[in-house]
C-alpha cells in the first residue's frame, strides 16, 4: 500500500487483492464476541467531513474504533470552516495535534490529493469521498462484496473478478462511486457496462476502460452483478431527464427486469436508495439484493485499509486464545 488512498485507479492489481483478503481477516472479527483489536492502539485519526454523511462516517468510526484507534470526528457546520477557516488552516492545526491519518470527505474534486500533497500535513490521508471525482473505499467494498456472493468467502482468497462482467445503471455524470468502481473492477478483470440516459454519461467516457449501453434490458441477461446508482438531485443543475416517471420507466430495476437476470446476479446498490425512483421495493428487498451486506462489509474493508496504511508489519489479526473471549493482547 501507498502513504495515501486518493483514487481507486493508484491500487495496482496486487494492491486491490491484498485489501480484499485483509478485508476477509477483519470480517472475521465481527464473529467474535469482543469486536476489538488492539492494532492501533494509539494512534489518532479524524473524520474531516465537509459534506454530510450517515454511512460513510459511521463506517469509518466503526473501523477505527474496533481497531482501538483514538478518534476525533469533525464536522465543517458548527466548525470554524463555517466561519472561513481554509482547508489550509484547517490541516495545519490537525498537524499541530499530531494525528496519524486524516479521513476526508469534501465537495470539491481534487480536495483529498491537495491535502494529501500539499506538505500541510504529515499524516495518511483517506478518500472518503470528493465531488464527482472519487471514493475509492466504497469501490473496494462493492468489490469485496462482489467476491464473496460470486466466487466464495474461501474460495475467493487470493481472487480478483476476471471474467465477471459488471453492469452500473443510473446518474454516472455525477457519480464518484460509478468511477471509482470503473477503475477499479477493471484493474481486477471484470468487465464494466455503463448504462444511462445520454445525458448522464460524461463526456470522454469513451476514454475509460468500459463500455457503455442506453438500454438497460439489452444487458440484464449477461450481468453477474448489476449495481444501481441514485439520482443525485443535490448535485444537478439543470433537467437531465423529462420526469421521475420516464426516468423509472426506463432505467429503474423492478421484479420483471431482475427475473431476466442470471439466477446467480446479484442487485447492488451504493445507498441511499430511493425506492420507487431506480430501484423497487420487491427488488430492495430480495435475497438477491446485497445493499445491506454492503454496510457491513463497509466497516471490514475500512478496517483492511487502516490496518494497511497504519499497522505495521504485525499480523492483522492473530489466533484467538481458547481461555475465554477476551481482547487479544
Amino acid at each position: 500500500m501507498q502513504r495515501h488512498l486518493i483514487s481507486a485507479a493508484d491500487l495496482t492489481r496486487d494492491d486491490a487483492v491484498h485489501v480484499l483478503d485483509t478485508a476477509e481477516e477483519m470480517a472475521r472479527v465481527a464473529d467474535r464476541p469482543i469486536k476489538k483489536l488492539p492494532t492501533l492502539r494509539g494512534r489518532t485519526v479524524v473524520n474531516l467531513f465537509f459534506e454530510d454523511s450517515t454511512r460513510t462516517r459511521i463506517s469509518f468510526e466503526a473501523a477505527e474504533k474496533r481497531l482501538s484507534a483514538d478518534v476525533i470526528n469533525f464536522s465543517a457546520k458548527g466548525s470554524s470552516v463555517s466561519k472561513g477557516e481554509s482547508l489550509k488552516d484547517t490541516a495545519q492545526t490537525l498537524e499541530a495535534m499530531g494525528v496519524d491519518a486524516v479521513v476526508i470527505r469534501h465537495g470539491a474534486s481534487g480536495a483529498p490529493y491537495r491535502l494529501a500533497n500539499s506538505g500541510w500535513i504529515d499524516a495518511a490521508v483517506i478518500n472518503a469521498g470528493d465531488g464527482t471525482h472519487q471514493h475509492p473505499t466504497q469501490a473496494l467494498l462493492d468489490a469485496f462484496t462482489m467476491r464473496r456472493r460470486l466466487v466464495g468467502r474461501d474460495a475467493g482468497i487470493g481472487q480478483d473478478l476476471s471474467g465477471r462482467r459488471i453492469t452500473i445503471v443510473g446518474d454516472v455524470l455525477h457519480s464518484r462511486v460509478a468511477r471509482s468502481n470503473v477503475d477499479l473492477l477493471h484493474t481486477l478483470g471484470a468487465e464494466v457496462t455503463l448504462v444511462a440516459p445520454p445525458t448522464l454519461v460524461p463526456v470522454g467516457v469513451e476514454t475509460w476502460p468500459c463500455a457503455v449501453s442506453y438500454d438497460l434490458d439489452s444487458t440484464l441477461a449477461k450481468s453477474d452483478a448489476v449495481m444501481m446508482l441514485r439520482v443525485q438531485r443535490e448535485r444537478m443543475n439543470a433537467a437531465f431527464f423529462p420526469t421521475e416517471r420516464e426516468y423509472s420507466r426506463r432505467y429503474g430495476l423492478d421484479g420483471d427486469r431482475m427475473a431476466r437476470m442470471p439466477e446467480h446476479a446479484i442487485v447492488m446498490h451504493p445507498g441511499p436508495m430511493v425506492r420507487g425512483m431506480e430501484i423497487t421495493a420487491e427488488v430492495a428487498d430480495s435475497d438477491r439484493c446485497t445493499v445491506v451486506e454492503q454496510v457491513a462489509n463497509g466497516v471490514a474493508v475500512r478496517m483492511a485499509v487502516l490496518y494497511l496504511l497504519l499497522g505495521g508489519n504485525e499480523p492483522a489479526v492473530r489466533p484467538t486464545r481458547t481461555t475465554g473471549p477476551t481482547e487479544e493482547k
